[in-house]
């Protein structure tokens, strides 16, 4: 378990972290700070990619190796805390609590360094650009998985009171895919709008018209977002404008919903294009997939957030989680489970992820570091028995 000597040496190293905070793809001191406190306990290491870096544990030979994930990046998000610790980079914040991620995985280090022998080799992932959505199949792409056959993760969690860890089978985030809708008008005089196409006319019809697809197209039962999260268009008061630019996002839980969408995001702009006699071109980019945990590895989960916090202070997921979460594309890949640390702050418990006041509960730095810790064991010894059901035994290749 923590001490409280390792408990300040995880205080300090997530405080360092988030008065650097460094975005997506640009995590060099991150990882340079990671890479000296593993150089400190003698664990090897080696970059992936630009700023991605995985440590290897030794264990049972011929075991799959277990994987404990945490991400590196901030936001590009102004820093209004009032911490002494706060954000040295303008514009530039831990939002999220990935510097809590990072130093909990480290924590869990030190304990695994400490074991007289672990049940299986253990990897250490720390991953860039969680926040942009592309990092984890970079480092899937660069090797990451290479001979994982279990791997864990989680997120600090404001929703809920610290000491208490959520665990969940099947989905535990949505998927996150953006859509672009280009409108071509007929630009002229505000004067004479008979002589025009209003493109802003037709992108207010179709943001209105989008906001029935959940609400009329979706089966009730199935968590769902469609939003416009921007509306450009215009150069001045009295000119109409013949260009307009709608950008925004789609959430779901299942596959089958999350194609539906596209589909009549895609039908409601282009008919809504027709009847007004508008050019309309829509395009999507696909983000990350749903977030399912494995139910064998979930199990596992609960057994280790057990030992940590009391079998009473495990829990459900309450709600439908909307949020994207790029672990979801290493579950495509190899079984695993994905858990949330309550980590409610009192007085700040009305700031959410993302926002600029953002803050968390420093316990529950501890409560993840003897989750990550507790959770290697517990699997490592199942991998190592072959035990688990879809786990490959001799991890991915």
């Amino acid at each position: 378990m923590v001490d409280a000597a390792l408990f300040d040496k995880l205080v300090a190293i997530r405080r360092d972290l988030h008065q650097h905070p460094e975005l997506s793809g640009n995590e060099t001191r991150t990882s340079s700070r990671v890479g000296a406190w593993l150089d400190e306990l003698g664990i090897a290491h080696r970059r992936l990619g630009n700023t991605g870096l995985i440590a290897d544990l030794p264990g049972r030979s011929g075991a799959a190796r277990v994987a404990l994930r945490a991400d590196l990046d901030a936001l590009p998000i102004q820093e209004e805390t009032g911490l002494e610790f706060a954000s040295v980079h303008p514009g530039c914040m831990h939002a999220c609590g990935h510097d809590g991620h990072v130093s909990m995985v480290l924590g869990a280090a030190v304990m695994l360094v400490r074991e007289p022998e672990l049940p299986a080799p253990v990897r250490l992932v720390f991953q860039p650009a969680e926040e942009t959505g592309g990092g984890a199949q970079a480092m899937i792409d660069a090797g990451a998985l290479a001979g994982v056959g279990l791997i864990f993760g989680g997120h600090l969690d404001r929703h809920y009171p610290q000491g208490t860890v959520v665990v969940s089978d099947g989905i535990m985030n949505a998927s996150t895919d953006t859509f672009h809708i280009a409108i071509t008008g007929q630009g002229g005089h505000a004067a004479r709008p008979h002589e025009s196409i209003d493109a802003v006319v037709v992108g207010s019809l179709m943001v209105m018209a989008l906001q029935t697809i959940v609400s009329r197209e979706v089966n009730p039962a199935h968590p769902s977002v469609v939003t416009v999260g921007r509306f450009d268009a215009g150069t001045a008061a009295n000119v109409i404008a013949g260009q307009a630019l709608l950008e925004g996002t789609i959430r779901a839980q299942d596959p089958d919903v999350r194609s539906h969408l596209q589909t009549v995001v895609r039908r409601m702009a282009e008919a809504v294009g027709k009847l007004h006699g508008a050019g309309v071109t829509v395009a999507f980019l696909e983000g990350t997939p749903p977030l399912r945990n494995h139910p064998p590895a979930a199990a596992l989960a609960r057994r280790a957030a057990a030992a940590v916090v009391g079998a009473a202070n495990v829990r459900e997921l309450q709600t439908a989680n909307m949020g994207g979460e790029d672990f979801s594309c290493y579950l495509e890949k190899v079984p695993g489970c994905y858990v949330r640390f309550g980590a409610r702050l009192l007085g700040r418990e009305s700031f959410p992820a993302h926002s600029s006041k953002f803050d968390f509960d420093e316990n529950a730095l501890a409560v993840g570091a003897d989750y990550f810790h507790a959770v290697a064991l517990l699997a490592g010894a199942q991998l190592r028995d072959g035990s688990v059901p879809g786990a490959m035994a001799n991890g991915r290749t």
